[in-house]
């Protein structure tokens, strides 16, 4: 049996599966399209949590952002990672508490207006739209490369599949689809990466290969790979930059994902406060058995390139155009990797052009530049099984895998829009009146316009996935979050100081991102060059500085304006208080 066919098997049983749990599951009222009925298992909560978590960002793209960049990158890790305990200690429990369906809900409740829950709406679609771009992509590149067509045919095949399950489903059919889905993407991330681990350190264990020894150089992994590095030009893989800019971009990361709404809402689902403490606990977990084993994917990843490229070192022979691996071949056919001879001289120069050695080295071997001319950085972990020349079975797996996590977090996102749409701005704002059937229908065709809208999107992302999910990470770091947290912990704050402070937030980090990537208004270019950064703030890293505009702001109009009745004030004392754990207000 060839590949293409192996693939096309695996991946369609895992499309079976995902169809089958959405008709068995199928939502027949509005508490199980938003909330599915409430009782959901703290255990099953935390595998749907992570696979809703466990975005294209994290399977596809982390590794490969980790193994191009090195010791810089995990900021990633130590983001999302830290973000998610936010999340769990200081908002998870008393959302839960609150009883209500949508993050906007709880805002338009607690602020008791709904400019405020109109607001926040907003915000939650532009996060959640431009996260979702990144799921796309993903999905995009894997089916482009394993069942063999174009990313555009990939990304309509990718919208088909999450419009049946999550339309049909919604966040009943969602959350045991995601328990599904984590399942296949946690076995097909971690048994490449054994495979890999025991080819190169005989370690079982990658994060053990990680700070092992490298069996062919008798050095220590990491060094030789810094060495390979050094040779070509490269920084060091566990070289660093900026530590502002590091501890900036790690804060935007992690308050971003405190603020994630289709992350929270996930904890609306199960019966009881206390179950949404567990189910943070057992979703971490979860989570940190990818986690943990990302970075030895990234090194060993990056090793296994530079090898191929130069397998006698950079003071041998470059790799003969005739002579790359059937792997390289085969991702080159997806337009994703691409080499171009030069100079002519029927080998592969991969080089960092801008290092002064490297430069003077090409020039007296009459290389004519980098001919590595096309890398995807989102290629490596689906390529890896292929790279290391693991059994066909594997390769298979890791295309199940990686489509999985792309439309597990995609699918939690669509519903989250469209549960805004449809409860926050249709139920609660225009039509009150409306019948339960009547608002089902609504978050159905919601979540179909917001698939379509997604898969148009995909189809020309600003930057590669987990680029992408980091400007979504800064806008609910500037928006959300800080609502949220003024909502639960402070009592003076208003309506009018939430929503003012909404607005500042939202506004100046999205008009920053716009100016400085130029998307929605010149595509695929820049109004001002990174020279130009305010301060040297990248976009992806300005989310804190919005937060702490949102924050501003809404202290300033809120100490000039009426305090909130005392309900409210009653309210929230009520939900930070532990007592009455164990149960929690029905919507």
């Amino acid at each position: 049996m060839d590949q293409t066919t192996l693939n096309i098997i695996v991946v369609g049983l895992s499309f079976v599966l995902y169809f089958g749990i959405a008709i068995w599951a199928k939502a027949g009222s509005t508490a199980e399209f938003y909330a599915a009925g409430r009782g959901v298992n703290p255990v099953v909560n935390g595998m749907a949590t992570a696979a809703d978590w466990m975005s294209a960002a994290s399977f596809i793209s982390m590794a490969g952002l980790i193994a191009f960049v090195g010791y810089n990158n995990s900021t990633f890790l130590m983001g999302w990672t830290g973000g998610y305990v936010l999340m769990a200690m200081l908002l998870a429990p008393y959302l839960r508490k609150f009883g209500k369906y949508t993050v906007p809900e709880f805002v338009g409740d607690r602020f008791y207006s709904n400019k405020a829950r109109v607001v926040a709406v907003i915000a939650l679609i532009t996060m959640s739209v431009t996260y979702v771009i990144g799921q796309m992509a993903g999905a995009g590149v894997a089916f482009s490369r394993f069942l063999e067509v174009d990313n555009t045919t990939g990304l309509l095949i990718a919208s088909a599949v999450v419009f049946v399950y999550a339309v049909l489903g919604g966040m009943k059919g969602i959350t045991y689809t995601q328990v599904a889905q984590y399942c296949v993407l946690i076995v097909a991330y971690t048994i490449p990466a054994i495979f890999i681990s025991l080819q190169l350190t005989g370690h079982v264990l990658p994060q053990l290969g990680l700070f092992g020894e490298h069996t062919a150089s008798g050095q220590y992994l990491l060094v030789t790979l810094d060495g390979l590095l050094n040779d070509l030009g490269f920084n060091q893989y566990t070289s660093g930059s900026s530590p502002w800019l590091m501890a900036l971009f790690t804060l935007s990361l992690m308050i971003g994902t405190a603020g994630l709404p289709h992350v929270i809402i996930r904890f609306f689902t199960v019966p009881k406060v206390s179950d949404a403490r567990w189910s943070a606990g057992w979703a971490l977990v979860f989570i940190a058995l990818l986690y943990l084993t990302a970075p030895a994917v990234g090194a060993m990843a990056r090793l296994n390139i530079m090898t191929t490229m130069w397998p006698q070192g950079v003071q041998g022979e470059a790799v003969a155009v005739d002579e790359l691996p059937d792997w390289f071949r085969t991702w080159s056919a997806t337009g994703l990797l691409a080499v171009e001879d030069k100079n002519g001289d029927g080998k592969i120069q991969y080089y960092n052009e801008k290092s002064e050695a490297m430069t003077a080295l090409a020039a007296e071997r009459g290389w004519q530049g980098n001919e590595l001319v096309t890398f995807n950085q989102d290629i490596l972990v689906l390529a890896n099984p292929e790279i290391a020349g693991l059994p066909g079975w594997v390769i298979a797996l890791i295309a199940a895998g990686g489509i999985a996590a792309a439309l597990s977090t995609a699918a939690g996102l669509l519903l989250a829009i469209s549960s805004a749409v449809s409860h926050d701005l249709i139920k609660s704002t225009i039509n009150p009146g409306i019948s339960e059937k009547g608002e089902l229908l609504a978050a159905r065709i919601s979540m179909a316009a917001a698939i379509v809208v997604a898969t148009y999107l995909g189809l020309n992302p600003p930057g590669f996935a987990a680029q992408v999910v980091a400007l979504a990470f800064g806008l609910a770091a500037a928006s959300l979050f800080p609502t949220l947290m003024m909502g639960i912990f402070s009592k003076r704050m208003n309506s009018a100081g939430a929503t003012a402070g909404m607005l500042a937030g939202l506004l100046s980090t999205t008009l920053y991102l716009f100016l400085f990537l130029g998307w929605f208004f010149i595509p695929g270019t820049n109004m001002l060059t990174p020279d130009q950064y305010l301060f040297g703030i990248p976009p992806t890293h300005f989310g804190p500085i919005g937060a702490l505009l949102n924050f501003g702001v809404a202290f300033i109009v809120a100490s000039m304006t009426a305090e909130p009745p005392q309900e409210i004030q009653d309210l929230v004392e009520s939900v930070r208080i532990p007592r009455g754990a164990g149960t929690a207000v029905n919507h």
